[in-house]
């Protein structure tokens, strides 16, 4: 993949691949996770996460031993490269140096961008616990039944927003993980976390777009 992008993007072209490579892993996961958010549980997405974790320790496998992928750079730092190897290079600030904080500064915001929307949701829950009918001032439900909350205690609600507030937060945790594994396997897990959030905010977006449409017809 490397090989067929090299004419146009030259030294880039492998790091470019890594993020072709990733966001065709996450397309062939996009029907699972479908399926996995259509449950709307804060632990909705575990198990295509479970499911990346080989081709992340592929990934971090082709980087870290010898072989031709190690010459292979994103601008001035080697793609088998970690930060601590950077630091020694040139410092902070210097040219590998600048890489690994751009390429930080990037899993920071993708993650800043999950907490804020985790946060909506987790403040959303009880009312999205309802369905959509039993919301509608006193409309029946399907085949003119009269629509039945979702049972839902207080205590099962407010479980529900801590979980779903404090789950967007782990995503942090991917820049310790970015800081000690090779740029390359850093590239993957900024590609796929910000896939992740994209597609869960699509997918938000046509439930609500769904919901809205069908209250409307009520």
């Amino acid at each position: 993949m490397g090989r067929l992008l090299e004419p146009v993007l030259a030294e880039a072209a492998t790091a470019a691949a890594i993020v072709l490579f990733t966001v065709l892993v996450r397309l062939a996961l996009h029907p699972l996770n479908r399926a996995a958010f259509r449950g709307a549980t804060p632990l909705a997405g575990i198990l295509p996460v479970l499911l990346q974790l080989p081709v992340f320790f592929l990934m971090y496998r082709a980087f870290s031993s010898s072989g031709e992928l190690l010459d292979h750079r994103l601008f001035a730092a080697p793609l088998g490269a970690r930060w601590s190897d950077a630091l020694g290079a040139g410092g902070l600030l210097g040219a590998q140096g600048l890489v690994f904080l751009g390429l930080f500064a990037a899993i920071a915001a993708v993650a800043a961008w999950s907490a804020v929307r985790g946060r909506r949701a987790a403040a959303a829950a009880p009312v999205q616990a309802l369905p959509a009918t039993s919301r509608a001032k006193g409309k029946p439900g399907a085949k003119g039944k009269p629509a039945v909350a979702a049972e839902m205690s207080a205590e099962q609600q407010e479980m529900v927003r801590k979980i779903g507030g404090v789950l967007p937060l782990l995503s942090f945790g991917s820049l310790i993980t970015a800081a000690v594994v090779p740029l390359a396997a850093g590239l993957y897990l900024v590609t796929t976390t910000a896939w992740s959030v994209a597609e869960r905010a699509w997918l938000q977006h046509r439930k609500e777009a769904a919901q809205e449409r069908e209250r409307s017809s009520l």
